[in-house]
């Protein structure tokens, strides 16, 4: 994809948070399937292990060699399937209960560089002065150019109060210059929530983590507290790459009626088949009271808009597909990521698993979004002088081997694959050149200020029409959409839907 953001993450973790995947923990089990296994493959491979053993220039440890087979082997299959070593498997269990050691940034690759797209608020970045569009060109005085986007981000980790020097470039700076950064562990706060103007109400949920549906809630009771007569509320997922499902669920649910369909997969095993309430048995976390059990009747009813971009990923993607296909919300934004695939963890040994993609998963009315998206109800450009990053950033389509939407079949392939790459970038840049970072919730929020046009009845500012741009997700006809049958009723939700890489190795 040239020069297209490739890769978007926080470091510390060496993870991505441009995309996300549906997790469930299950114990390894053994699932024969009707074919023989494939002997003479089988031999070739213990033959290229003892010609690598025997032959290769260096030694190679025998535990290494076949890590990396089990990770080349896992990592071919889709974008989202990987081998969790030991190290990645701790990180993962880490990162959802919304913490992680690391300098709190959000990157990207470009013409080899580590890009700076957005500093987390109050981390050591964004207090070291790191801004969105920075270029980080050296980590402890080595080059980044020519080291992938995993390996760049193996150099910013480390231990909490260890210190690492960037060589950073800005646009428009005379020259680099070096800023020393001590890593942290950084706290995510998944949930912020004002007013923004009498009457109308901000609700933003960065990530979904194990506290987020507490913290949704929480929120909701305090502004309906303060502000018994909202005629608004914005939910604002943009840049939200996902998380837990069942917290995704719950958020769904407190908007919706009681007991409506939120989402539903469906695999080649059974129990890869179900559907997904709004019930407490499904967005429930940890043992005790509902957390939906006191939120304010209104919101079942109060006007929404639901706010996302090509950074909405997975479980964003889980509720803005439910609350547009009750009607409930007006989607507005730029499409969504389009990551519509289940991920399900096997652990191998107690400190070793595979994540392997093993169902698609579905809207309430049966929409597949994979390798497509939500397409908004209405479409809004980021600033009044463009899409900024989303005119650039890879989405699910453009991922290497990825799942296609077997609705649309061929026709999920990204429209930006058909662009002028290199001119679309060449203008994105020069029009961001001097644009300050985008602050989601500030007085100068554009797409903000169109949701409250839409609620106030005024004029809405949309985006241009691009003739070359994804076409919605099919509707699904009568008949099609997930059988009874073909999915197992009252069957529990996945424990995690965690924010993972394009594979790192």
């Amino acid at each position: 994809m040239g020069k297209k953001l490739k890769n978007l993450g926080l470091i510390g973790l060496g993870m991505v948070a441009g995309v996300a995947a549906s997790v469930q923990y299950s114990a390894l089990a053994q699932k024969g399937g009707d074919a023989p296994l494939p002997l003479d493959q089988l031999r070739q491979l213990a033959d290229v292990y003892a010609l690598i053993k025997s032959d290769y220039v260096e030694k190679v440890d025998d535990k290494k060699l076949l890590s990396d087979a089990i990770a080349g082997m896992v990592n071919s299959l889709d974008p989202h399937s990987v081998y969790l070593d030991q190290k990645d498997f701790a990180e993962m269990r880490e990162e959802v209960q919304g913490r992680f050691v690391g300098l709190g940034i959000e990157i990207a690759m470009e013409d080899g560089y580590v890009k700076i797209v957005s500093p987390i608020d109050d981390s050591p970045a964004y207090r070291a002065g790191i801004k969105a569009g920075d270029l980080i060109t050296r980590i402890d005085n080595v080059p980044v150019k020519g080291l992938s986007l995993d390996d760049a981000i193996k150099r910013m980790r480390g231990e909490p109060h260890s210190k690492v020097m960037l060589t950073i470039a800005r646009r428009g700076a005379d020259a680099p210059w070096v800023v020393p950064i001590v890593r942290e562990e950084i706290h995510v706060a998944s949930v912020k929530a004002k007013m923004i103007e009498p009457g109308y109400a901000w609700l933003r949920i960065n990530q979904f983590q194990e506290e987020t549906l507490d913290e949704v809630a929480d929120k909701l009771k305090d502004l309906y507290a303060r502000n018994p007569n909202i005629k608004g509320l914005v939910l604002d997922l943009r840049n939200d790459p996902g998380g837990l499902l069942p917290s995704a669920i719950g958020v769904s649910a407190a908007f919706l009626p009681a007991n409506d369909v939120i989402v539903s997969t469906k695999g080649q095993l059974s129990d890869s088949n179900a559907t997904f309430y709004g019930r407490r048995e499904f967005y429930a976390v940890k043992p005790g009271a509902d957390p939906l059990a006191k939120l304010p009747a209104a919101l079942k009813t109060v006007p929404m808009v639901v706010l996302v971009n090509t950074g909405s990923a997975s479980a964003s993607e889980i509720v803005a597909g439910a609350l547009q296909d009750y009607k409930r919300a007006i989607v507005m934004g730029s499409q969504t990521f389009g990551k519509g695939s289940v991920q399900t963890l096997r652990q191998l040994t107690p400190d070793t698993a595979v994540k392997l993609t093993t169902a698609r998963y579905y809207t309430p009315k049966g929409r597949s979004i994979q390798a497509l998206g939500i397409v908004p109800d209405l479409k809004v450009d980021e600033t009044p002088d463009g899409d900024g990053l989303n005119a650039v950033r890879v989405r699910e389509a453009d991922l290497d081997h990825h799942l296609t939407n077997e609705a649309a079949g061929s026709k999920s392939a990204s429209a930006k694959s058909r662009r002028d790459e290199l001119e679309e970038e060449q203008f994105t840049v020069a029009a961001m050149k001097n644009a300050k970072p985008l602050e989601f919730g500030a007085k100068d929020d554009f797409q903000l200020a169109q949701a409250l046009n839409h609620f106030k009845g005024l004029k809405v500012e949309l985006a241009k029409a691009d003739p070359d741009e994804d076409k919605p997700a099919p509707a699904r006809l009568p008949g099609q959409e997930p059988k009874p049958a073909d999915i197992k009723d009252g069957a529990k939700p996945p424990a995690l839907e965690l924010k993972t890489p394009v594979p790192k190795k």
